[in-house]
């Protein structure tokens, strides 16, 4: 018998754990305008570990639908042979499934469509690198087919189409379970992106490849572990006081904290922040987080449900009126820690979390800045944003 430690298998892009999904519920409730839904990844036999603060890379395929209009928009018709980025012999339809990106067009597929069509002035004038801002708003809601339809004498074979694709990319989404609590799973909170721009119905790749095209126990999905190094809970005998702040899907992370909390008896204070849109439809886990505060897992849990009431109310604003007991727990050495957002959430959280500083530690803006500024440097203020 060998005493050889075992060594969990190097998952990695080039070579991915090929997991199946076990469970899927779906979280938002009749009426909400979200569609956000909990996954369970079957990992047993795989040797894959995380811990809580990783998230998981998905490689994802892309809709079906969009292949066949962009196979039809450039009249072929997917068995032509071509080679990916990777230089992988696969037929057409392949390569526009599994490798390349059909949703971000990039200069080197603008500036094809530019010197293959006879009518496309208006995009040449917007290549100019000094009208960059204006490429990039008319970009926005547009994918490859649009360009495709818009300037239909552009034409492509097979494989050059492919070689003006950028690479599908994996998507990361942070992890929502514990592995100390669940050993043979990887859970993921994940809201399908679903929108309408330019006349066309349009797909988040990752998520709907999850909620729409993914069979239980069937559906291969190549999955490896995307290290948080700086996104981490204290050690379990540590009784630093967290605070939580995760609203929608933001709540990800938190979930896993908590139950490694509870299987490690942690010590120290935990207090989480959640909003989303309505408690009726949008109370994520709400059951979970009843137990935790049953068994002083959690300590203290703050909700803002925006459109439960007539005017607007988001954590952020929570946090202010919590903003003396917030200043209690900071003081004593707390770590701040939020997920989600960042173009809008991320910036009005750190904004407000200078305010209740400011408001009840009786400091100006200028030391509310400072403050903060020193709990980043002693890794008191962790972020997990996208």
């Amino acid at each position: 018998m060998s005493d050889t430690p075992h060594t969990p298998p190097a998952f990695n892009l080039k070579n991915p754990c090929l997991a199946r999904m076990k469970r899927a519920v779906k979280l938002s409730g009749e009426g909400s305008p979200k569609d956000t839904r909990h996954y369970e990844i079957d990992l047993r036999g795989s040797g894959m570990t995380y811990e809580p603060g990783d998230s998981l890379a998905v490689l994802p395929t892309n809709c079906p639908e969009l292949v066949n209009d962009v196979l039809h928009a450039l009249g072929a018709t997917g068995d032509e042979p071509v080679k990916d980025a990777t230089q992988r012999e696969m037929t057409f339809r392949e390569a526009l499934t599994s490798s390349c990106n059909l949703a971000t067009p990039d200069k080197k597929f603008l500036n094809a469509i530019v010197e293959r069509s006879g009518n496309a002035p208006e995009l040449a004038k917007l290549l100019d690198p000094a009208r960059k801002d204006q490429l990039t708003q008319h970009l926005h809601g547009r994918e490859l087919i649009d360009f495709l339809h818009e300037f239909p004498d552009a034409k492509f074979q097979p494989q050059e189409f492919v070689s003006f694709c950028k690479r599908l990319l994996i998507r990361l989404y942070s992890i929502s379970s514990s592995l100390k609590a669940h050993p043979d799973s990887v859970h993921l909170t994940v809201a399908a992106v679903r929108y309408h721009t330019f006349g066309r119905d349009r797909k988040g790749v990752a998520s709907t490849f999850l909620a729409e095209r993914t069979v239980l126990n069937e559906t291969v999905i190549p999955t490896f572990i995307n290290a948080g190094k700086g996104f981490r809970l204290p050690s379990p005998d540590d009784d630093t006081p967290i605070i939580m702040c995760g609203p929608g899907t933001g709540i990800a992370p938190f979930r896993a904290f908590l139950q490694e909390r509870e299987v490690t008896n942690a010590k120290g204070k935990a207090w989480l922040f959640f909003g989303e849109i309505s408690a009726k439809t949008d109370f994520f886990y709400a059951e979970e987080w009843d137990e935790y505060l049953k068994k002083g897992v959690l300590t203290r849990l703050d909700t803002a449900f925006s459109r439960d009431q007539e005017k607007k109310i988001y954590v952020q604003h929570r946090m202010v009126e919590a903003a003396e007991e917030l200043w209690k727990w900071l003081e004593e050495g707390a770590i701040f820690y939020v997920c989600g957002d960042a173009s809008r959430m991320a910036a009005d959280v750190d904004d407000a979390l200078h305010t209740a500083i400011e408001k009840a530690g009786g400091k100006t803006r200028e030391e509310a800045v400072e403050y903060v500024e020193e709990m980043r440097k002693s890794k008191r203020y962790r972020r997990d944003v996208y």
